[in-house]
């Protein structure tokens, strides 16, 4: 087609549109008569000390109404708690309720509120449909990476708890150092990078994990500008509870070497069911069955020690019930950041579902309260009743075939630098469609204490990688095949072959219509997600259990734990009408 026959196609199709839009009948047929929103409660009844609660669907199996799982999502409250060690506290007292020593900007959590799930199991009418896979906010944080775009991130990013975290500012500390020990992504004063001298920063400070902590720290104390009324002026704290809107819920001083400060955050953290398992998003209108959702989630608590105002935070240690991600990140000490004021002492930080603290240590200080934006984990869904004839054409084929995606997780630990590595992930697993390696700094490479990356409270990881874990000659080999046909050596080739378009709108090959919130510069650097597609063969084949198998070496100067994931793709039929599983 020549020039001038474009121009004119592209005219014909822009007057098309015009006389469309100038014809259009704007009535829209209703196909639902009612759409009412139902919250269900878990049956913990507030208590989380377990790490696990069980949600279920039982109240509406007969309300004859069809539920929406697609658009359902998880409110967990969640109360992140600082605190001194003891309950004496240090010889000057930590103040956070003073403007000069606030903490206001001291903590905030990972790239999104699906860290504080570690795994999860699905029950549908008493049978399993998805396998209890640990470490899943891994993989699911790599799905919203490599399939939102930076509009879904303005639009919903709020309401999930999720921003990307800026995969040029991190720092690596041998030892303590302001920012903290070990790999360090948590600078959170906004400035220039730095370009002289020997530094090659490229970002100066963690916008992500910024724009994190303003979704969740509203101060009704605080002042709305220097020298001018405060934000309780139009939004008080109760009104916070009654709304329940994420806020700074307690600011007490402690006194020296009497009475420990305590400094609490309240939030309402909302998961929609879709992110955490394909399962909820292939799921069609359905009524009468009953679910049986167990979670297990990441109470954690960090304990690391501050030298000062401005001084260095040194090395943690960490306590899991169930030894997952992290979700808790802790501010930098460095001039103007977030903890620049900290006061020399040890302290804790801690993240609990619910709304008691579940630090023990933390639980018995005098100052220390409960959260005030509910007790209990919920499940929110929508109920629709169909309008008669919608109804009948939606039953006329009752029974839908739904064909998710599940997940396989094993772990490969203490590939040392520079070494080759080749290693059995699975003797069989059929119907493959995709494996994922994440590397992270191992707990024996010192290099964040005696910890994994992902469970440092100073560095992004679980949300990223470790940094400038670079593979190379990586493949994943299928029954014996390579995946790949010449191993992958260099970083660009295997970003642009392999990572780029995975999980995104028409895979990225369209322009002007794409999605993926990462490029090459943050695969090189912080986002090293090693991805490779294992769903193409012929269908005779798809069923078949095949060997899975991950070769490389690794190119980073310290030892890593590879995380592998495999994808498989499930099939189960249910009869919309009665919520029965066929098959």
């Amino acid at each position: 087609m020549n020039f001038y026959l474009y121009k004119l196609y592209k005219m014909s199709v822009g007057d098309k549109l015009v006389f469309d839009m100038a014809t259009e009948n704007e009535q829209i047929p209703s196909v639902f008569v009612r759409k009412d929103w139902i919250t269900l409660n878990d049956n913990n009844n507030g208590v989380y000390s377990s790490s696990n609660a069980v949600i279920e669907t039982s109240s509406i199996s007969n309300s004859n109404k069809y539920a929406s799982y697609r658009e359902s999502y998880l409110s967990i409250p969640l109360l992140l708690t600082l605190t001194p060690s003891t309950s004496t506290g240090g010889a000057t007292a930590f103040a956070p309720n003073t403007a000069a020593t606030s903490a206001d900007y001291a903590l905030g959590l990972k790239n999104s509120f699906l860290h504080i799930i570690h795994s999860m199991q699905i029950e549908m009418n008493g049978t399993s449909v998805s396998q209890i896979t640990p470490f899943q906010s891994l993989w699911s944080c790599f799905k919203l990476m490599t399939s939102l775009s930076w509009n879904d991130v303005s639009t919903v990013g709020a309401s999930i708890g999720f921003y990307p975290d800026t995969s040029t500012s991190f720092a690596f500390n041998g030892s303590a150092s302001v920012n903290g020990q070990g790999v360090c992504n948590n600078i959170n004063a906004g400035a220039y990078s730095v370009v002289s001298g020997a530094l090659n920063s490229y970002n100066a400070y963690n916008e992500g994990f910024v724009r994190r902590q303003q979704y969740i720290n509203y101060d009704p104390d605080a002042l709305t500008a220097p020298s001018q009324t405060a934000f309780s002026s139009l939004l008080t704290a109760a009104s916070c509870n009654t709304a329940y809107k994420s806020y700074i819920s307690k600011k007490f001083n402690g006194t020296a070497s009497t009475t420990a400060g305590v400094f609490q955050i309240s939030v309402m953290a909302n998961i929609m069911l879709r992110h955490l398992h394909s399962f909820w998003d292939k799921l069609p209108l359905i009524k009468g069955s009953y679910f049986r959702i167990t979670l297990n989630l990441n109470n954690t608590s960090t304990t690391f020690t501050a030298a000062g105002s401005a001084g260095n935070l040194s090395a943690q240690s960490v306590s899991s019930a169930v030894g997952g991600v992290n979700p808790l990140m802790i501010a930098s000490a460095a001039s103007s950041n977030g903890n620049a004021a900290l006061v020399a002492d040890t302290y804790i930080a801690s993240v609990s579902v619910g709304a008691t603290c579940l630090n023990t240590t933390q639980a018995g200080f005098t100052n220390v309260a409960k959260g005030t934006l509910g007790t209990q984990i919920t499940l929110v869904l929508p109920l629709y009743s169909f309008a008669p004839v919608f109804e009948a054409a939606y039953l006329a084929n009752p029974v839908k075939t739904v064909i998710y995606d599940d997940i396989y997780q094993y772990t490969n630990s203490g590939v040392a630098a520079n070494a080759s590595y080749n290693f059995l992930i699975s003797n069989g697993i059929s119907n493959l469609k995709s494996c994922l390696v994440l590397p992270f700094h191992s707990s024996a490479s010192g290099v964040n204490g005696s910890i994994i990356g992902f469970q440092s409270a100073f560095d992004s990881a679980g949300g990223t990688t470790s940094p400038l874990c670079l593979q190379t000659n990586f493949n994943v080999v299928v029954a014996g095949s390579n995946a790949i046909y010449n191993n992958e050596k260099y970083s660009y080739s295997f970003f642009m072959n392999q990572l780029a378009g995975c999980n995104s709108i028409n895979e990225n090959l369209t322009d002007g219509i794409s999605s993926s919130l990462i490029n090459q510069l943050d695969f090189e650097t912080l986002y090293n997600y090693y991805y490779v597609d294992i769903s193409r063969c012929l269908p005779v084949e798809k069923s078949v259990p095949k060997s899975i198998s991950i070769t490389g070496q690794n190119l980073s100067a310290v030892s890593v734990d590879l995380y592998c994931f495999v994808c498989f793709t499930q099939e189960i039929q249910v009869d919309c009408l009665t919520g029965a599983r066929v098959a």
